[in-house]
């Protein structure tokens, strides 16, 4: 037997294996055992053969009972196209027909309505300006959902389907007078009030026209959206409330007579931005931490000119009686002085000169304490103040960076920043100046009057000796 020959029975052993384990999996536990010889494996063969074509019958006999099925589907879909092709176009061509006689039967309703038609474009106007007037009526607080009929009648009126009735026109004018009559009277009234705090009460309500709304001496706000009644969270002024005081006190005891009263014309409008107005608190905080260094300087500069102002004020009076005796005190500067000539009586007039020199330069620095430190902060809160403006103005820049300039208020902490530390700089500095002027010459006062006396007493010492070299 050749190489050959043994090479292809090992491989047809091969394949006789793979074929027999594919077998084994399709046609089932029949066919799953080892083929034993090549006859066995060819019945096997034929066996699966046989199987398979059975089944293939099969399927083509079941598709071909179903197309006859697939086709009667296939001319029902086809009919309802074609069903609903010629619905469209029939209700295309009812669509054209409908619009060209809505359009003639619109020429004929403006024809036949004539100037109607303008009254009525006037009658909705007027009741949607009314119904914006309304929302923000004070008179609304007292006289609740006068809108409501408002907007029904804008919207008839909008759609040329309903005409205005007399009955609606009537009630139109009649909202209308009532509002012109109640925004002449001074009504008071039971409601609910939100108080600042957020606490809801009844409370005595007083209505003045339609400006405002006052409560226990408080200015009120009247909210549209929710229809409630609420206490602003910042009043006005005291002498504003004070008026609102005023007028409660006058009903109460009816009195007929005229009361000052600060009333909004506007309905609000200016209340409302007054009270959003920072105070001077607030407009201090605005300058951030320096601001309060400045009115720290301006504060310490103010008790040391108050303390200097104390004693040159004393000193100086001390001075002035002095001056009314020829006997010295040593609890001024001028008596000091004065002792010096007593102390030494028998002096030339050089060395006299030269002591009561020394005596006076002794003296100055008490009479100008601490007034150059005035000066420094006349000089240095401006700087401050212009420190905080440069501050202030990169915060704005760097908002600008981040957010852009769309929203100023945004850059509005960095600019109120700026202007206010410059004001306040400014409002510490100017008043330090005129305060080291007025010490410094009240000073520079009584330091001339020791030059004066210091002067008289050297000359009165020179003639006294010229006599006596006379004799």
């Amino acid at each position: 037997m050749s190489i050959n020959t043994l090479t292809t029975k090992k491989v047809i052993n091969k394949v006789l294996t793979g074929l027999t384990v594919s077998l084994s999996l399709v046609i089932g536990a029949a066919s799953a055992q080892q083929a034993a010889n090549l006859d066995q494996l060819l019945s096997q063969l034929e066996q699966g053969k046989i199987a398979q074509s059975a089944q293939n019958k099969a399927r083509e006999a079941e598709f071909k009972s179903k197309v006859n099925q697939q086709q009667r589907m296939l001319n029902d879909i086809n009919k309802q196209r074609d069903d609903a092709l010629a619905l469209s176009a029939q209700l295309e061509q009812q669509f054209e027909t409908n619009e060209v006689n809505l359009a003639n039967k619109g020429d004929a309703l403006d024809k036949r309505l004539g100037e109607l038609k303008e009254l009525f474009g006037v009658l909705q106007q007027v009741s949607g300006d009314t119904r914006s007037k309304f929302q923000t009526s004070v008179i609304s607080a007292e006289i609740a959902n006068r809108g409501e009929f408002l907007d029904q009648f804008a919207q008839s009126m909008g759609s040329s389907a309903k005409l205005a009735s007399i009955e609606e026109i009537e009630r139109l004018w009649f909202e209308l007078q009532r509002e012109m009559t109640e925004s002449g009277k001074i009504k008071q009234f039971n409601r609910n009030v939100v108080l600042a705090n957020g606490e809801s009460k009844q409370a005595l309500v007083t209505r003045v026209g339609g400006f405002n709304l006052i409560s226990d001496g408080k200015y009120l706000e009247y909210i549209d959206e929710t229809g409630t009644v609420a206490e602003l969270i910042r009043q006005p002024s005291s002498r504003f409330l004070n008026t609102a005081d005023a007028l409660i006190d006058n009903i109460a005891q009816g009195s007929s007579e005229p009361t000052a009263f600060a009333l909004d014309p506007t309905g609000g409008s200016i209340l409302s931005l007054l009270v959003q107005a920072p105070d001077t608190r607030e407009r201090i905080d605005q300058g951030g931490p320096i601001g309060y260094i400045i009115l720290g300087i301006g504060l310490v500069g103010l008790l040391i000119a108050l303390e200097r102002l104390i004693n040159l004020v004393i000193v100086g009076r001390k001075v002035n009686r002095q001056l009314k005796t020829d006997v010295a005190s040593s609890d001024n500067p001028l008596g000091r002085v004065m002792q010096v000539k007593d102390k030494h009586p028998n002096l030339d007039t050089e060395s006299l000169e030269l002591k009561l020199s020394e005596s006076i330069l002794r003296e100055l620095p008490k009479l100008s304490s601490k007034l150059t430190l005035i000066k420094i902060i006349s000089v240095v809160a401006p700087l401050i103040g212009l420190l905080g403006t440069v501050t202030g103005m990169i915060n704005t820049f760097q908002a600008i960076t981040l957010f852009g300039t769309g929203d100023p208020k945004l850059m509005a902490g960095g600019i109120s920043q700026a202007l206010v530390t410059t004001v306040l700089g400014l409002v510490v500095a100017i008043p330090m100046v005129f305060i080291f002027a007025y010490l410094n010459g009240r000073s520079k006062g009584i330091i001339n009057i020791l030059q004066q006396e210091s002067t008289g007493i050297i000359a009165e010492r020179s003639e006294r000796v010229e006599q006596g070299q006379g004799a």
